[in-house]
């Protein structure tokens, strides 16, 4: 009866030991199991996140195409009932407002956010940050800064940013197809014959109006700063960068209409040539006016060494990205001349555009302005690259240019509309948008009015009053003002720019682009050019009036361009042996081109907007120079193709001859 117990608590002592053993072991495995599939379940989430992000960026992509179509079939439906009330940008606009409501308050998700009580002091926004969690190091890269409150009037805030694209891609991507098609598509002969005005408008016109609208707008922030209307700093260099970026017009929407209605040349001329060269300026005075950094306690004080630091960046900068542009395209002319490409069009196209976009990142790798050096790659290609391509190649890159810059265009004015809703930093001011919009008109008026009475003091062909006004009101503000605006938005004053920046190309394009046609009727101006009778009499005169005051520079560049420019960059023009010394006839025959001396086989420049043709070809009786004759069906004597006589021009200087005799 005794031993019975005690056997018992043995068993029992032997069973607790076995259980505890037991419970070790399987707290072991299961410790060893967690620890092995801990990397695996962070790796699964991972992929799954990435996994989403992959969807929604998918999702994006897929949402800006069906803006585009939709743009681009409201546009068909108002072409073909020939309605002019909005143009293709202002659609896109709009569509890109309404894509940006329904993603602000129409689309709810979840945001995949860990609060975590995690207080650090820098003294600037770090680019990347290196986290320690269980052992694991993960890198976190600046992505925006964020409100110190949860953000309750923006609950999908992380698609919002998804949405929100990096200013760099304007600049890189979709900047560089529009302005190379603005050079590239140039109609040089009417530019050209309206030179002077357009570089005194885009020049000293933009640089006026720069400081006009720059002063208006200090007198602004002075007064609202008394008042208390201020939430931030806003020094007077802050003024005059609004005013240099917002001085950048793009009446896209009005040459449009004017491309439709055939408004007359001279006034489309100088309107393009203006806002083409407009747009280079405007980025280069931006840019010298943040290298105004003078000396001392104060950042924003008045300094003379710091202004002609200024003005020295911006005469380096203007110039040099001229100077490469230009000779970026002088390589692409000398590739295509000396090489046989134009046996491979596909290749050939190829080469061009390549080319013409590394033009663009060159000069930004630089730090020069690589809006102004594509812009001169432009008129370069199209003035020797393209007479030296092939007939398909030429026909390609007219029309992928086209395309490029209507897709890009498109696409920055639709995502204008979205970025008004997608943009969470936005600071809308009513007194300094009411200042803004008064500054922009008054920086305009003091553009046009004095430096269009100064150019007819010199002009045979006046601007007129009501070409004035056209002008004046066609200073509509676009895609550049935009990139400008949002290259930058870390300030409170950049916020407010590009707040009020938005709001004034939402009403130039809407506003000012739907009332051009009744402007022009208004002003009675000149509508259906190419089908006025009396052309061929206009053209006469122009001839008559070209020769008696053709400007000694002109016909010096001319001569230049003729005798060495042309024959060394393209098939056409008298031989480099006839025009270099007797020493130079080694290199002439080295850059001589096999189809040089074969007329049969010379690739014609059948651009019928040359800087000289038709008239204009007889401005400089010293040249072996010829003028085609469009009613004939003569091969077409151009300046590009060397003539042994001057017989082919003899009709139409006849012609010439008895019209001055009767203007006597």
């Amino acid at each position: 009866m005794f031993c019975w117990p005690v056997q018992t608590v043995y068993v029992c002592v032997g069973v607790r030991r076995m259980v505890l053993w037991e419970v070790c072991v399987l707290f072991l495995a299961v410790l060893s199991v967690c620890e092995c599939e801990g990397p695996g379940l962070v790796d699964a989430v991972s992929e799954r996140r990435a996994e989403e992000s992959h969807r929604q960026n998918s999702a994006i992509a897929l949402l800006f195409t069906l803006l585009l179509t939709a743009t681009i079939l409201t546009t068909w439906l108002f072409k073909h009932h020939r309605l002019r009330l909005l143009h293709e940008t202002g659609l896109a606009m709009i569509y890109g407002l309404l894509m940006g409501v329904i993603l602000r308050f129409g689309v709810h998700v979840q945001p995949d956010l860990i609060d975590a009580p995690l207080t650090c002091v820098f003294n600037s926004s770090p680019r990347s940050l290196l986290l320690n969690i269980s052992g694991r190091l993960f890198e976190y890269t600046l992505s925006g800064e964020a409100s110190d409150t949860p953000r309750e009037d923006a609950p999908n805030s992380q698609i919002l940013k998804k949405v929100t694209f990096d200013p760099e891609v304007f600049f890189n991507i979709l900047l560089p197809p529009i302005i190379f098609h603005a050079g590239y598509s140039l109609k040089r002969r009417y530019f050209f014959r309206n030179l002077g005005s357009i570089l005194s408008y885009a020049f000293v016109g933009t640089v006026i109006s720069s400081f006009v609208i720059g002063l208006v707008m200090y007198g602004f922030v002075a007064c609202m700063s008394a008042v208390g209307q201020l939430g931030g700093d806003f020094f007077f260099t802050d003024c005059l960068f609004f005013g240099a970026i917002i001085s950048a017009t793009d009446p896209v929407t009005v040459l449009a209409i004017f491309n439709d209605l055939k408004v007359d040349v001279d006034l489309y001329a100088l309107l393009l040539g203006e806002s083409v060269l407009n747009d280079a300026v405007a980025i280069v005075l931006s840019s010298s006016i943040v290298a105004y950094q003078p000396s001392g306690s104060s950042s924003h004080s008045f300094e003379g060494e710091a202004i002609l630091v200024s003005l020295g960046v911006f005469l380096g900068v203007l110039s040099g990205s001229l100077v490469l542009g230009t000779a970026t395209g002088f390589i692409t002319a000398l590739v295509t001349k000396l090489t046989r490409l134009r046996n491979f069009p596909l290749l050939e196209t190829t080469l061009f555009f390549l080319m013409s976009w590394s033009t663009f990142l060159l000069a930004e790798a630089c730090n020069i302005t690589g809006v102004v050096a594509v812009l001169f790659c432009g008129i370069t290609q199209a003035h020797y690259t393209r007479s030296n391509l092939s007939a398909e190649s030429k026909k390609r890159t007219e029309e992928l240019s086209e395309l490029l810059n209507f897709l890009a265009e498109s696409f920055i004015f639709s995502y204008m509309g979205l970025t008004l809703f997608s943009y969470q930093n936005h600071v809308f001011n009513p007194a300094f948008i009411s200042g803004s919009f008064l500054a922009i008109l008054l920086g305009r008026a003091a553009n046009i009015y004095p430096l269009s009475f100064l150019l007819n003091l010199g002009r045979s062909n006046r601007i007129s009053n009501n070409f004035q006004h056209v002008m004046m009101f066609a200073g509509l503000r676009g895609a550049m003002a935009f990139a400008l605006s949002i290259r930058d938005t870390s300030t409170y004053a950049r916020q407010m720019m590009f707040s009020t920046t938005l709001l004034i190309v939402f009403f130039t394009v809407w506003v000012f682009g739907g009332g051009t046609t009744p402007v022009l009727s208004k002003m009675n101006i000149r509508v259906g050019v190419e089908e006025d009778e009396e052309e061929c009499i206009t053209e006469l005169d122009d001839m008559v009036s070209g020769i008696c005051s053709a400007a000694w520079p002109i016909r010096l560049w001319y001569k230049f361009d003729h005798n060495y420019l042309k024959p060394l960059l393209t098939h056409s023009g008298p031989p480099l042996s006839g025009s270099l010394p007797a020493c130079c006839a080694p290199v002439a025959r080295c850059l001589a081109s096999s189809q040089e001396y074969k007329s049969v086989q010379q690739p014609h420049d059948d651009d019928s907007e040359l800087i000289l043709n038709e008239g204009s070809s007889l401005l400089y009786s010293d040249l072996l120079i010829s003028s085609d004759d469009p009613s004939s069906g003569q091969a077409e004597m151009t300046e590009d193709t060397p003539a042994p006589t001057q017989e082919p021009i003899q009709p139409l200087a006849q012609s010439l001859s008895e019209s001055l005799r009767l203007r006597l």
